[in-house]
């Protein structure tokens, strides 16, 4: 109980350890957790993570939930659509810009909520997070449905369906750090590439079910796929879970003190003290304002320029494949790359996609399109790709998983906004051109303020090195830590402690 206790005095004071010391069980008395073996179906005896065996299935798990999510969720360019011809009687001059918030919001509460998520996470563990989360998703699709009103869809699809996947998504990541350590890096792969079929064949199964049975009947085959996530989260069993409440049968006080102090840890706002995530955060939630746009209004825009009603989902298509191949490679491109130094990767991808959003409204035709959708997906797949690498070099491992929380909730006011002004510019100038200009610009700042940052990164190192000399404290705060200590609902932490 010292390490505990120790760990206690920076968060709930002197005193109050000493009363809680007093009013733990004697040591050695603890009871013993669950060993790793049993607690998790293909661990072998005596070792802490499988590296494969029922991890495998689990991988099956979280490439279906990341795969029906965003695949869902990157090809509401079809459902826009068709929710634009369902109102269309209504004679709304404002349409465009009421209609594309339905999809804005819903996408944006996937990142607005994530702070919170990374809480629910650590707190009620992987499983129970995911399940509640893929249940509150089905429930938001399936009665999105049985609706045609657009108010009451801002709810059903934009908050129910949202929130759902953000809580269904996060722990996905996390849980795959139970499962695999040396070969985590190949875990995501798979999962990563797996994912990327459902963003390829998605546009393709949604104009075939919408043109054959309409909006409401697409909506309600889709939430098939997160009816299934419901029972695929039962995989998420953590390898190392922390005692139930009838195992560790404490004193009010000690689990009051304990609350606090887990709160507090989970609530981590430190990593808002470097002055480089500061800016990394700032650069991205810039960038990503015009980030969603051509997600929602790329066909759209096809279908009004060049009337092409047959093809359109090809896009996304393109998009989706670009994205899964961007992934791959820039994922083995970055580990090249030393240090801080990767953000040149991300500076890359919103200066390109940024003057490839400038380019749409310039193309003569679609196959235009489809040349300039193909960078896009490479734009996307790098930046996506090369976040949580930057994350570890800025802030270290220990703060990584929280620094990614913040940042996807930090992402989603201006990610929330884009497709709506750019509903708005359409209603205004009945094209979409100034829609995408403008929608280019965002990112191009945001990718010229990321461009500073190792500089700054190598400006602080060496003022830490004078101060002591042969010491880089971000080096020393990465060793001797495994991937799946850092996640976010390991216990190896607590159990160390």
């Amino acid at each position: 109980m010292d390490g505990e206790a120790t760990e206690l005095k920076q968060t709930v004071g002197i005193g109050e350890v000493a009363e809680l010391q007093q009013l733990e069980e004697p040591e050695g008395s603890a009871p013993e957790l669950p060993s790793q073996a049993a607690s998790a179906p293909g661990a072998q005896s005596g070792s802490p993570v499988p590296e494969g065996g029922f991890g495998w299935i689990v991988v099956f798990a979280t490439t279906w939930c990341n795969g029906s999510i965003f695949g869902i969720q990157n090809s509401f360019g079809i459902l826009y659509v068709m929710l634009l011809n369902e109102l269309q009687a209504l004679g709304d001059p404002s349409i465009q810009f009421k209609t594309a918030w339905v999809g804005a919001v819903s996408m944006g509460m996937i990142f607005f909520c994530s702070p919170v998520v990374s809480i629910f996470t650590d707190w009620f563990g992987c499983r129970k997070t995911a399940m509640g989360g893929a249940a509150t998703a089905f429930i938001g699709l399936l009665s999105s449905s049985f609706t045609k009103s657009l108010e009451l869809r801002y709810f059903t699809y934009g908050i129910l369906f949202g929130c759902g996947s953000s809580f269904a998504f996060q722990p996905s990541l996390v849980i795959l750090g139970h499962y695999f350590r040396s070969r985590l890096g190949l875990a995501n792969g798979v999962m990563t590439a797996g994912s990327s079929l459902f963003s390829v064949t998605m546009p393709f199964l949604l104009k075939k079910i919408g043109d054959t049975l309409g909006l409401a009947h697409t909506l309600q085959i889709l939430s098939v796929l997160m009816f299934i996530q419901i029972f695929l989260s039962l995989t998420y069993k953590p390898l190392l879970p922390l005692p139930s409440a009838g195992e560790r049968s404490k004193p009010d006080k000690t689990e009051e003190l304990k609350c606090i102090h887990r709160f507090k840890k989970y609530l981590n706002l430190r990593v808002f003290r470097k002055v480089t995530y500061r800016i990394w955060a700032f650069g991205i939630a810039t960038a990503v304002l015009g980030y969603f746009v051509p997600y929602v209004h790329l066909v759209n825009f096809v279908e009004k320029e060049f009337s092409e009603t047959d093809r359109n989902w090809i896009l996304l298509v393109c998009i989706g494949a670009s994205s899964g191949i961007g992934r791959l490679t820039f994922g083995k491109i970055g580990d090249c790359i030393p240090g801080p130094k990767k953000i040149f990767l991300q500076v890359a991808s919103f200066w390109i996609l940024g003057i490839m959003s400038m380019m749409i409204p310039l193309c003569k035709g679609f196959e235009h399109v489809l040349i300039v959708c193909i960078f896009l997906g490479f734009c996307d797949g790098c930046f996506i790709t090369i976040m949580a690498p930057i994350a570890f070099e800025l802030v270290g491992p220990q703060d990584a998983s929280q620094a990614i929380g913040f940042l996807l909730g930090l992402m989603a006011i201006p990610m929330t906004a884009g497709p709506p002004i750019a509903g708005i510019l359409y209603d205004h100038f009945h094209n979409y051109r100034m829609a995408f200009y403008l929608a280019g610009i965002p990112p191009i700042i945001g990718g010229s303020v990321l461009f500073f940052i190792p500089i700054i990164h190598n400006r602080i190192r060496k003022r830490q090195e004078k101060e002591e000399p042969g010491t880089d404290r971000m080096l020393l705060a990465s060793e001797n830590v495994f991937n799946g200590d850092m996640l976010p609902s390991n216990s190896n932490a607590e159990v160390s402690a």
